[in-house]
């Protein structure tokens, strides 16, 4: 019979899962505290939290939210990784961390209801940021819009030029 701690840790990582854009699952062992403490510090920086929780409860949680199980995952220690907004910076935050940090893997994640593997989370946090993408779409849009004012103002442009070399030569002669 499970306790009512339990039950409310149980309920309490439901609330999580349900109010993050991503969940991604590290391997945090062999980081020491301050390694740890850095890490939160640099996901909150991004956005993100780190939390630990007991594997078979995560397994419950997932379970509740009818989200697809990542049993093969949750093996070991693990770590919780919560994004609250954009996913990639904060698989981005952890990825920068791994650099220096040999200790910390990316095991899998959640992502729309859908379970990622490892490789996939490293793909997601080589993406560029919000910021970055928006701007490159942006300047996508806005480029057929200058082309066209640049082709229609190169008419009366060229226009001038050949009126120009026109009255040049009348004058050279």
């Amino acid at each position: 019979m499970p306790t009512q701690q339990k039950i409310d840790k149980v309920a309490e990582i439901q609330e999580v899962i349900e109010n993050s854009s991503a969940m991604w699952l590290v391997d945090p062992c062999g980081l020491t505290v301050k390694q740890t403490q850095e890490l939160r510090r640099s996901l909150r920086e991004a956005g993100a939290e780190m939390k630990v929780y007991k594997n078979n409860l995560v397994k419950i949680a997932l379970r509740n939210l009818d989200m697809p199980e990542m049993d093969e995952y949750l093996a070991g220690p693990s770590g919780f990784i919560f994004a609250q907004g954009d996913v990639a910076a904060s698989a981005k935050a952890a990825k920068t961390f791994m650099k220096d940090n040999d200790d910390l893997e990316f095991k899998a994640g959640l992502l729309d209801g859908a379970v990622v593997t490892a490789e996939q989370v490293s793909a997601i946090a080589e993406l560029p940021s919000r910021e970055e993408l928006i701007a490159k779409l942006l300047g996508t849009l806005s480029n057929p819009a200058t082309k066209i004012v640049r082709t229609l103002s190169e008419i009366p442009a060229s226009f001038v030029r050949t009126l120009d070399a026109i009255a040049t030569q009348k004058d050279a002669a």
